[in-house]
């Protein structure tokens, strides 16, 4: 039986993990996907602190290096269900079940898909989430990036360094990101940001092959080689419901990262909160840490 069991393995759960270790606990941490989570998706990281710029993906990898220096223990295992008995936690995964005296959730959320028809078949088929990861297979082809925000901006600017054209569609008749990105976007030649437009339909083969957008009440449609969706993210916390609250779907708790159940914590971009940034993550993982510390105590 381990001490504590962090359930995911983004900013959140690995800070958690790493506080969980120095404070002298065993830490078994399961993750389903990526380590980093969805930080790995970032080609670049201007705003955490004491870093002038770096990658999501560095920035997973040097936490991730972190935590298994101190000892950690990492399964790749899908959690498919926790309960509490008689004092302890059984999580049951894909591989089998682990036991520990608390544990931390920290699964972050998922991309908001758009709703259309053919939408999931055509991930991977030209219909993707992460520029970095998938920037180069458009290498001077033509791009669209639905969204306005921050993640939508960087990923367009990230996709203007080597496709022809970039398109940005955007549901409002303005960008949501932060003023220094809307400010790049313009000044790049090949972006072109089309304002209160919304996507009406995939049209497709074997791969994606163009977009319907409904523009202002007119029909556009635009060839394309790839579509990035950045619209937003959306919690996975169904099979936590019997033991915590969930708000919207999200982990009812405050800043003390408590739950409903004792000795089950919860940390992240996957509780309710206002502000969901790496930093607010990693001081998530601070305090979910700290307070399972003290339970197991």
């Amino acid at each position: 039986m381990h001490d504590i069991i962090v359930i995911g393995a983004g900013p959140a759960g690995l800070t958690a993990a790493l506080y969980a270790l120095r404070g002298g606990k065993s830490v078994l941490v399961l993750e389903k996907g990526t380590f980093g989570g969805q930080v790995t998706y970032s080609p670049k990281i201007e705003n955490y602190p004491g870093f002038l710029q770096m990658s999501g993906a560095e920035f997973a990898d040097k936490l991730t290096e972190q935590v298994l220096a101190q000892g950690a223990d990492i399964e790749m295992e899908t959690v498919t269900a926790v309960e509490k008995s008689d004092g302890a936690f059984t999580v049951t995964t894909d591989c089998g079940s682990h036991s520990s005296k608390a544990v931390i959730i920290a699964v972050g959320v998922k991309h908001r898909l758009l709703g259309l028809e053919g939408e999931e078949e055509l991930i991977g088929k030209g219909v993707g989430f992460c520029a970095v990861c998938d920037g180069a297979f458009y290498a001077d082809g033509t791009v669209a990036v639905i969204g306005g925000g921050n993640s939508a901006l960087q990923e367009a600017l990230l996709l203007a360094e080597t496709s022809k054209k970039v398109y940005v569609v955007q549901n409002l008749a303005f960008l949501t990101g932060e003023g220094k990105l809307c400010e790049a976007i313009e000044a790049k030649e090949n972006i072109e940001v089309i304002y209160n437009a919304a996507v009406k339909e995939l049209k497709a083969d074997e791969s994606l092959k163009s977009i319907v957008l409904d523009v202002d009440g007119t029909e556009r449609e635009l060839v394309l080689d790839g579509m990035f969706i950045a619209i937003g993210l959306v919690p996975e916390n169904g099979i936590f419901e019997k033991l915590c609250a969930l708000d919207n779907g999200y982990i009812a708790a405050d800043e003390g990262c408590l739950t409903a159940t004792e000795g089950l914590f919860v940390a992240g971009d996957c509780r309710t909160k206002t502000v969901r940034q790496i930093t607010t993550a990693v001081a998530d993982g601070a305090t979910a840490a700290l307070a399972a510390c003290r339970y197991v105590n």
